[in-house]
């Protein structure tokens, strides 16, 4: 897969993966936006300004306009900058809704999709490549584990340093104070084509953190009723009842180090399942 190494002037992005925020110890890779590149190749957009989190101006699904140039840090075959930084202008196009069962975004999402896990972590070792599709062969569970309730201090500074955002009742994004810290590890417990025993990665999609606040709301604080919710959305819902694929990205701190499987999941599709699972068929990509 070949990327252009300089300039992107007036990139057509279609959004599919806004992050919740990732600090990282080794670069500053806190927040970043991905998609497809023209609708064909994935592209991944850092740091961007936090106004791509407004989902009544950009929701998921959109396609925008930016000047991008090469990531010149990050080694990672798909990652861009916007030319002005935090200052880009992003224009927004239009966006593809889903009244048509999903076929839209299945015609951008679907064009390449993968079934083996040790496939994409070959390609990240080979190539460089950071961001895929994936379908599971089966999801196991879903898994919740506590975890750390306050950012770490030099985490902070990172969260501060960008013009971050918050949640306002809605789940959508506001600014002014740092983004609240989730207490919980999300991850998904699954078998890909060809592992003798299942994988676990855990999900950084901004979806499931806007979920687990809107959850606790609806709680009244409960936060042991918060994941029960976050739960049925995650596991009951999307692997019974939809066609669920997985968008996985590599950070940039495991790729560098080449850890065993640098890739987390950040982000999921799930149109409504149909009969015909063979609809992802024709491109999928497995190379056994």
């Amino acid at each position: 897969m070949s990327y252009p190494l300089g300039e992107l002037p007036k990139a057509k992005v279609l959004i599919t993966v806004k992050t919740y925020p990732l600090p990282s110890s080794d670069f500053g890779e806190v927040v970043c936006t991905a998609g497809l590149l023209d609708g064909k190749k994935w592209v991944r957009m850092y740091p961007i300004s936090s106004n791509i989190y407004d989902e009544k101006k950009y929701p998921k699904y959109s396609w925008v306009e930016l000047d991008l140039i090469k990531h010149s840090h990050d080694f990672r075959l798909e990652s861009y900058t916007p030319r002005k930084g935090l200052d880009e202008p992003i224009r927004f196009i239009e966006r593809i809704g889903t009244d048509d069962h999903w076929a839209a975004r299945k015609e951008y999402v679907c064009n390449e999709v993968f079934t083996s896990m040790e496939d994409l972590i070959s390609l990240s070792k080979s190539e460089n490549r950071s961001l895929a599709t994936l379908k599971p062969l089966k999801i196991i569970d879903l898994i919740i584990e506590e975890t750390e309730r306050d950012w770490k201090p030099q985490w902070r500074e990172k969260l501060k340093q960008l013009r971050m955002f918050d949640l306002n009742d809605n789940g959508q994004a506001k600014p002014r104070k740092i983004i609240s810290k989730i207490p919980y590890i999300f991850k998904y417990k699954f078998l890909s084509e060809g592992d003798s025993r299942p994988r676990e990665l855990s999900i950084h999609d901004w979806e499931i953190g806007a979920l687990f606040w809107k959850c606790l709301r609806e709680t009244d604080g409960d936060e042991e009723g918060a994941k029960a919710l976050v739960r049925k959305k995650y596991f009951d819902e999307f692997v019974t009842q939809k066609d669920l694929l997985l968008f996985l990205g590599t950070t940039y701190e495991f790729h560098k180090r080449r850890v065993d499987n640098p890739f987390i999941i950040i982000g999921v599709f799930y149109p409504t399942k149909t009969q015909q699972l063979s609809l992802f068929s024709p491109n999928i990509s497995n190379f056994d």
